[in-house]
């Protein structure tokens, strides 16, 4: 399986650049790329999340070998946006970008979410793993605040029609909500009826 979604995970990257070279980008090839780069950062952030409940939901534990490789290609996307940005928007003008990021909130959490997302792109190889230990699962607990402020930043980013980012944010609470103690919390609800009851 590996290999196949390596290479599915490419197919859009590799898309967009036969779009650039092929003029298919439209009158404003700058805001296509970002907006390409930054819709699947988002995509593969939320399949990165749905590894864990559909592992949970189906039984199938070598569901947990892809969630490596998909978050490194959220960080990928993520990074290609970023660079977007950096690059063919503000042609690397750090004054304005470092004003940009102060004054615009869409800009400020989408640039928190990417500092958010490196630790935990850098820590992801085996090494790292055995090196931290028990700190490892801490540390990749940021995917959950990472989520948040992506589906933020698109959110504050669109003035308009707010369905597609609506969209993936009601993906994300759904994943999230997936991830509470759902079973310990109708067990402590069990227990509080059964003594109220008995009082």
């Amino acid at each position: 399986m590996k290999p196949l979604l390596f290479a599915a995970c490419l197919v859009p990257f590799a898309l967009l650049v036969w779009r650039v070279l092929t003029g298919a980008v439209g009158p404003n090839p700058v805001e296509a790329i970002t907006h390409d780069t930054g819709d699947w950062a988002l995509r593969l952030l939320l399949a990165t999340l749905a590894v864990t409940p559909l592992r949970r939901l189906t039984g199938q534990a070598w569901l947990v070998r892809l969630r490596r490789m998909l978050g490194l290609y959220a960080f990928f996307y993520a990074a290609l946006h970023f660079t977007t940005y950096l690059w063919l928007d503000q042609f690397f003008d750090w004054p304005a970008i470092a004003a940009d990021i102060v004054k615009r909130p869409y800009i400020t959490v989408g640039v928190a979410a990417l500092v958010l997302m490196l630790p935990l792109a850098v820590t992801s190889t085996k090494g790292w793993i055995r090196r931290l230990g028990p700190r490892w699962k801490q540390l990749h607990r940021l995917v959950y605040a990472i989520g948040v402020l992506a589906v933020l930043h698109y959110l504050w980013l669109v003035k308009a029609d707010l369905l597609e980012p609506g969209i993936y944010a009601a993906i994300l609470a759904l994943l999230l909500a997936a991830r509470l103690p759902w079973r310990a919390w109708r067990a402590w609800w069990g227990r509080v009826r059964a003594a109220s009851d008995t009082a």
